[in-house]
């Protein structure tokens, strides 16, 4: 009789172990994989510059973008709400990598398009790539009437070019850093002891708060001897805030432009002397 008992575990349990030792042996199997890193930044700007972000194929990303006067201009100008430079454009996502955006700013009358491509991620496991990084070529034409009419202008005068490459690391969760080496070219300047070409240096750093809000920092350095005396570095703070499909950029900032051009080779005003400025950008993203 306990043999037979013995016998009828037996035939009951096989199967099941017989299956363990097939779950076990698929789990050898597995193939590694690749993790890739996702958001980096909250949205595809730090602040005034882009960030290594992207807008995914077929979405467009429809930005809004505003600069107000100086906060040093105190009750009668309600703390620069009552003077404000604009700006209307957008992305479109042709692939998630690759990205396409025009925009006009009331800076100069200016009409600006960029091509910016990803062409590496941030990933870990089979393929390890430590950072994230993309290229982005800009260029803009200023509309304002010619100061003197009656002489020969040209309209390539009204053209200028920034080239940037965007290199970022996610270090951690709330953690991400990215810079941005950066080449403004100006088909037309001011005098000949300037220069058509300004390289600069530009960093961006974010940090997570919660889960829809950030903190972000941005610092644009022109090499020495680029620039006129009167101009200056940009520095930004700001905050992006995410509100369902909306992305909220409130920030302080010393330039009034809106695109790479203004904000990094025609900044004046400075922290120092107390002039800031409060803007923001509204992003809102839509599929096609």
């Amino acid at each position: 009789m306990l043999q037979r008992i013995l016998i009828f575990f037996i035939i009951a349990y096989a199967p099941l172990v017989y299956a363990q030792d097939l779950d076990l042996l698929d789990d050898d199997m597995e193939e590694p994989v690749t993790e890739y890193t996702f958001a980096t930044f909250k949205t595809n700007r730090v602040v005034n510059g882009h960030s290594i972000e992207t807008v995914a194929k077929k979405e467009f990303d429809f930005k809004i973008s505003h600069r107000f006067g100086f906060l040093s201009g105190g009750p009668y100008d309600l703390f620069g709400l009552d003077q404000a430079t604009m700006r209307i454009g957008g992305d479109y996502g042709i692939t998630d990598n690759l990205n396409v955006g025009i925009g006009r700013s009331t800076v100069d009358k200016t009409y600006d398009g960029f091509v910016k491509y990803k062409f590496l991620k941030q990933s870990s496991g089979v393929k390890n790539m430590p950072i994230t990084a993309a290229w982005i070529s800009h260029m803009g034409v200023t509309t304002l009437k010619w100061t003197n009419p009656d002489r020969e202008n040209y309209f390539s005068s009204r053209l200028h070019y920034t080239h940037q490459l965007l290199i970022a690391r996610k270090f951690t969760e709330g953690l991400s850093v990215q810079l941005s080496p950066t080449l403004v070219h100006k088909n037309l300047i001011d005098s000949a002891n300037l220069k058509n070409d300004i390289l600069a240096l530009g960093i961006g750093v974010r940090q997570k708060l919660t889960n829809r809000t950030t903190l972000n920092l941005e610092y644009y350095y022109t090499l020495p001897d680029q620039l006129e005396e009167n101009k200056t570095n940009v520095l930004s703070v700001g905050f992006d805030i995410e509100t369902g499909g909306h992305v909220f950029q409130l920030f302080f900032t010393n330039s009034s432009g809106p695109f790479e051009k203004a904000f990094i080779t025609d900044t004046k005003a400075k922290w120092l002397d107390g002039d800031v400025r409060f803007g923001f950008n509204i992003a809102r993203v839509f599929n096609f």
